[in-house]
């Protein structure tokens, strides 16, 4: 009987699938990540793994799990998984893509309009008792109306969230690895330069994978580019952003605020991050919906019951996806 490691405790529908095909199952009864010990020890004997964005998953796992046949990463990212390595030794590599992209759009959406509208400051103010009524002065935000919103990385999730921008009448850019011409088609979106869409848009949401060229992409040049009265969100990965420089923008008001629901070392955060009124944080949500988790987590088992029965998994990361 093949054998799954599961990491973390799954959301319904859970692992019935796995069983019901036959697969013996090994699911950690916790919501917490297994520490690096216990991920190397658990892997030991396992034909899959079932793992979260919270496991490294590399070389040293690969020599602890000699039978293992295909990692099914429960995320759409896989920039905590070696993949290029799992090639080298056949291993398959699996993500969750489609699945989350309304969910995810959704949130940077919320995240966006909180961000710009000054949502949690207000909501503070109520909630600590110090509102003392109406005023024509309080909390002025930023119009996102007619506004201009920046998309970094037109993908699936980008693309849903450029698709939403024309209920509010915005001209949409993006820059990304390559044209996106069907997108645009849709869209209306325009492609343009990192610097030039930097420069102008009062919104720059963030949808691009982490990889060695996006690190610390949005760094203290970047926020220093960008408009003083602009909005950055980030529901992609943190380390895109170099937060000890959002940190600095934020306070100093080189930007006017930022919605995040990623950080660079989850769960922590950069110093000061959490004392700032203009930023909205979220604990990493995007796919925090009751549909999309169960999609999620449907996808994952079907790839791996396909890959340990020979056959093709449906969401495949190739190595040059890594690029």
């Amino acid at each position: 009987m093949p054998t799954v490691l599961v990491t973390r405790r799954l959301p319904p529908p859970g692992t019935a699938a796995l069983r019901d095909a036959g697969v013996e199952v090994r699911e950690s009864p916790s919501d917490a990540p297994l520490d690096r010990g216990e991920l190397l020890v658990g892997v030991r004997d396992v034909d899959a793994l079932l793992c979260m964005l919270t496991d490294r998953v590399d070389a040293e796992v690969f020599d602890a799990a000699p039978s293992l046949s295909i990692v099914a990463n429960f995320a759409v990212g896989f920039d905590n998984v070696d993949v290029a390595e799992a090639a080298r030794r056949g291993i398959v590599v699996t993500n969750t893509p489609d699945v989350l992209t309304e969910a995810t759009a959704d949130l940077a959406w919320a995240l966006l309009l909180a961000a710009a509208r000054r949502v949690g400051e207000g909501d503070r103010l109520v909630r600590t008792g110090s509102w003392t009524g109406w005023s024509p002065t309080q909390l002025l935000g930023a119009p996102v109306h007619g506004a201009t919103l920046g998309i970094v990385g037109l993908g699936r999730i980008g693309t849903a969230v450029a698709r939403r921008a024309r209920g509010f009448d915005m001209d949409v850019c993006y820059t990304s690895r390559r044209r996106h011409e069907a997108a645009e088609a849709e869209t209306g979106a325009r492609y343009v330069t990192l610097g030039e869409l930097l420069r102008t848009s009062d919104v720059v949401s963030l949808h691009a994978p982490l990889g060695e060229t996006t690190r610390h992409l949005i760094d203290e040049a970047a926020l220093g580019s960008m408009k003083p009265t602009a909005v950055l969100v980030n529901t992609a990965r943190g380390a895109l952003v170099d937060e000890d420089a959002l940190v600095r923008a934020l306070r100093d008001g080189t930007i006017a605020a930022a919605g995040l629901d990623v950080f660079e070392h989850e769960p922590a955060l950069a110093a000061g991050l959490r004392d700032l009124p203009n930023v909205v944080l979220a604990p990493h949500i995007g796919s925090a919906t009751t549909q999309a988790r169960a999609a999620m987590v449907k996808l994952c088992c079907e790839n791996i019951v396909r890959v340990l029965a020979g056959r093709p998994p449906l969401t495949p990361v190739r190595p040059e996806a890594t690029g």
